[in-house]
């Protein structure tokens, strides 16, 4: 397979793909060495990364098994769930936003989206695009995904309450927001997070391995949040479904892994931390 030159990107990082010798007619797409998407061209239903196998969980249970959905992505990678979202529930409608545009080329040139799929990608930053999208989409999403990274840290104005509270009006009245976050030691960030979406939604929930929940490892934390009914009874399915290890927590367990985090406000929000240097093989 011959892949397309590395771009460089407007943030001065440099986007490239290689195959996964160890999975067969799939790729991984770097950003300055930090995998970001893994795409099994062959089965676009595979999800390889752990936390997005959990996103995937998610998706897979909180709507009727293989009914179309209305998904908006923040943050584009190389469509890894758009393009699991359109094998597993044909027909769904579903808008992607991401800030680089000579990535969505890249991405387009490596692995091109199927042409049968309803899928617009919309170039700008995720916060400013939400604050001008159009009055159709208001209550219209059943599922918004936050996965937004500049190369291996999530931008600070992308975890405020102001950015979540352009997300709340899109929502159906049963929506769900699901939103990747990596924390290490001390989980502040992530909790942070968790405390952020409890200001907005009802219902919240976060999925990750113990002992990243626990700060003894940086890793992956999926938060799920809702503002509808019904509840989200689904969810302890979500661990059934693996990866494992796995633990969820809900009401009391959540509020004391939250513990004294506050909400994030633009005033005082952060920058994901920055991976230890040993992960991804850099150290």
């Amino acid at each position: 397979m011959k892949l397309p030159e590395p771009v460089a990107l407007s943030s001065g990082l440099t986007a490239e793909f290689e195959e996964d010798r160890w999975v067969p007619g799939s790729l991984v797409l770097n950003v300055d060495g930090t995998p970001q998407s893994h795409v099994n061209l062959r089965d676009p239903g595979d999800l390889f990364f752990e936390y997005i196998r959990r996103i995937g969980h998610v998706i897979d249970l909180f709507r009727t098994p293989g009914a179309p959905i209305s998904a908006l992505h923040l943050g584009g990678g190389a469509f890894t769930l758009p393009r699991y979202i359109e094998a597993t529930r044909p027909g769904s409608r579903q808008q992607i936003v991401e800030l680089e545009s000579a990535l969505v080329a890249l991405v387009r040139e490596a692995a091109p989206l199927p042409k049968r799929a309803s899928i617009r990608v919309r170039h700008g930053d995720a916060r400013e695009v939400l604050g001008r999208m159009p009055a159709g989409m208001r209550g219209a999403m059943d599922l918004v995904v936050v996965d937004i990274f500049a190369g291996a840290r999530t931008p600070a104005h992308v975890s405020s309450v102001e950015f979540y509270e352009l997300i709340h009006p899109l929502l159906s009245p049963t929506g769900v927001v699901v939103v990747n976050a990596t924390d290490g030691s001390g989980q502040r960030f992530a909790r942070g997070q968790a405390a952020t979406l409890g200001a907005l939604f009802s219902e919240v929930a976060v999925i990750a391995e113990p002992q990243v929940l626990k700060g003894r490892r940086f890793g992956n934390v999926v938060l799920v949040a809702s503002g509808g009914e019904p509840e989200l009874n689904w969810l302890p399915r979500l661990l059934a479904g693996g990866p494992h290890p796995a633990r969820m927590l809900v009401d009391r367990e959540l509020a004391e892994w939250i513990g004294t985090a506050r909400p994030v406000g633009d005033d005082s929000a952060a920058a994901s931390p920055e991976p230890p240097p040993e992960i991804f093989g850099r150290g």
